[in-house]
C-alpha cells in the first residue's frame, strides 16, 4: 500500500524547521526564524496557514518581517499551503531562490537495499566534537555560511549522542582515506524519517558517498520503526539519486526571495 499525496503533504506541513539558537516570531497564522550570522539563511518563514484573505495575510507577514532591518525574507511554498501564494509572493517582487521537491518512500516493508559505493566509505554519527566540527565544515562547502561556534558544535555533539542512542536520529559523517567527505541527518518523528543536510565535498562527489550515507539513514530509520521517508531535495543533485533508491516526487516546494524594502513613500 504507497503512500498517499495527503499522508505525504501532512508530513511536510508539520516539518517545520526551528534551530534551537534561532529567534522565532509569529501568530497562530505563521511563524518567521531570525537565524544565526553563521548561517546563510538570515530570515525565513517556517509556517504559513492563514485564517482570512490571502493577499492580507501575506501583507502582514511581510510587514512585521520589515521590522528586522533585513533586505530579503525567504519564504517556502509548500505542497499544502493555500493555492495562489507563489503568484502573492511574486506580485511583491518574490523570486525563485532555491528549487526543492518533496520526495518520499515507503518503509513499510523495510529499508531499500543501495549499491555498494565506488570507494571505501566510513559512517560516523557525530557524537563528539571532532565528528560533529568534521560534519560542520563539510555542510559549509554545500550549503555556504560560517562554521558555527565552538560551544555550538559541541552542544550539537552532546544532542546527537542523546538523540541516536534514543532511536530519534541525528547527524552522520561520512569519511574516505580518513578525511571528511559527506555528510547528512536524519530526524524521526511519529514514524516519519525527515532525511536532511546531505551534502558531499566536491572531492568525492559522484563516487557513492551520497548513496552510502543514505542507505545508513534509511536502515536505522526502518530499524526504528518509521513508515515514510521524506527529503526536501534538490531535484539537480540528489533528486535523481533518491529516485533510484525507490523515492516518489510529490510536488515543489520552492523558496522565494522577497525583497523587504518598504514601498516607495513609507
Amino acid at each position: 500500500m504507497g503512500l498517499s499525496v495527503a499522508d505525504v503533504a501532512a508530513a511536510s506541513a508539520a516539518w517545520v524547521w526551528e534551530p534551537e539558537n534561532a529567534e522565532v516570531v509569529g501568530t497562530d497564522g505563521y511563524r518567521m526564524v531570525r537565524l544565526p550570522e553563521y548561517y546563510d539563511f538570515d530570515l525565513s518563514v517556517v509556517s504559513f496557514t492563514p485564517n482570512g484573505p490571502l493577499g492580507a495575510a501575506v501583507d502582514a507577514v511581510v510587514q512585521r518581517a520589515r521590522e528586522f532591518r533585513v533586505p530579503v525574507l525567504d519564504w517556502q511554498v509548500l505542497i499544502g499551503h493555500p493555492a495562489g501564494l507563489a503568484e502573492e509572493l511574486v506580485a511583491r517582487g518574490g523570486r525563485v531562490k532555491l528549487e526543492l521537491e518533496v520526495l518520499a518512500a515507503d518503509l513499510g516493508k523495510g529499508a531499500p537495499r543501495l549499491r555498494e559505493p565506488e570507494v571505501e566509505v566510513e559512517l560516523r554519527w557525530a557524537t563528539d566534537a571532532a565528528s560533529s566540527r568534521d560534519g560542520a565544515e563539510v555542510a559549509v562547502t554545500g550549503f555556504g555560511g560560517e562554521l558555527p561556534p565552538r560551544e555550538r558544535i559541541e552542544a550539537a555533539a552532546l544532542r546527537n549522542a542523546r538523540t541516536v542512542a534514543a532511536g530519534e536520529g541525528g547527524t552522520l559523517v561520512a569519511y574516505v582515506n580518513g578525511e571528511p567527505a559527506g555528510t547528512s541527518g536524519v530526524e524521526l518523528v511519529g514514524g516519519v524519517a525527515r532525511l536532511t543536510g546531505g551534502v558531499v565535498a566536491p572531492a568525492w562527489q559522484r563516487k557513492g558517498v551520497y548513496r552510502a550515507l543514505l542507505a545508513a539513514r534509511l536502515g536505522y530509520a526502518a530499524e526504528h520503526g518509521a513508515r515514510m521517508a521524506l527529503v526536501k531535495a534538490n531535484p539537480a543533485t540528489s533528486g535523481p539519486i533518491l529516485r533510484r533508491a525507490g523515492f516518489t516526487g510529490y510536488g515543489q516546494e520552492p523558496v522565494y526571495a522577497v525583497p523587504l524594502a518598504p514601498p516607495a513613500g513609507e
